[in-house]
């Protein structure tokens, strides 16, 4: 392509998500269903006050192209978020992968589920080779700057939360007794993250889930609608005893 003066947007000529692969011919196989179910829950409960649902995309085990000097290059985390893009690409189509030079926008948090096979990577302890892509650590610190980045680890029952402060991550929280005190709040969202203790798709055990200002966990669609049905029962067992209350004998067929 000949150079143009003033040069072309990068949109019109890098690669886009139609361009470049989705899978890895060479990936060992998918998740298995904890990196399925968590993932889920972080998607549900992720309600930033600040951004209406249609400025918000979330995403799990989806390629993430990152270096528009080297356009093949990819990390996929565990589940990611980010604000301020339209939920579809262009108001209108679901996304293969995400990528930043067709999006300009980063994601805003990424968190790592970590197991024995990839806690290194996550945690930038490999030593980096020069003639193969950056880990993941670099990549979410260096180059794609995310501000929050979350790892959890359910094998070792351990919590921890790194904020981008200058030009690298600071722990801010490393908790390692999941209970009620692991939490962890971000201002830019009005959403906190913190380990929640319940049973989702019938699981019960800890679980990552966002948490809001009154520091109430924020509701699944499934338990919204719960909610709502409980309520309706009692709002009409209320409207029942008011009637009774006048003599009146209401028809409940």
């Amino acid at each position: 392509m000949y150079q143009t003066d003033p040069p072309l947007a990068a949109k019109e000529t890098l690669p886009t998500m139609y361009d470049l692969p989705s899978e890895d011919p060479e990936e060992r196989g998918l998740p298995d269903q904890f990196h399925l179910l968590q993932p889920q829950l972080l998607a549900d409960t992720f309600l930033p006050p600040n951004y209406a649902n249609e400025e918000i995309f979330t995403a799990s085990d989806l390629n993430l192209y990152f270096d528009s000097r080297h356009p093949l290059w990819y990390k996929r985390p565990d589940w990611f978020a980010v604000v301020g893009v339209p939920y579809l690409y262009d108001q209108k189509d679901l996304r293969l992968s995400y990528v930043v030079w067709q999006e300009s926008v980063n994601p805003y948090i990424v968190v790592e589920l970590l197991s024995p096979g990839t806690e290194k990577e996550d945690l930038g302890q490999i030593l980096r080779d020069v003639e193969k892509p950056p880990g993941k650590w670099e990549v979410y610190e260096k180059i794609l700057r995310i501000p929050y980045y979350a790892i959890f680890d359910r094998y070792k029952s351990e919590f921890r939360m790194f904020e981008l402060t200058g030009d690298r991550y600071i722990e801010t929280l490393q908790s390692t007794v999941l209970d009620a005190n692991s939490r962890f709040w971000i201002p830019g969202l009005e959403l906190g993250l913190g380990i929640w203790e319940g049973r989702y798709k019938n699981v019960q055990m800890p679980w990552l889930r966002w948490y809001d200002q009154n520091g109430n966990w924020v509701l699944t669609p499934t338990e919204l609608e719960k909610q709502k049905a409980e309520q309706e029962r009692q709002k009409t067992e209320r409207l029942i005893a008011q009637l009774r209350a006048l003599g009146v004998e209401p028809d409940l067929d």
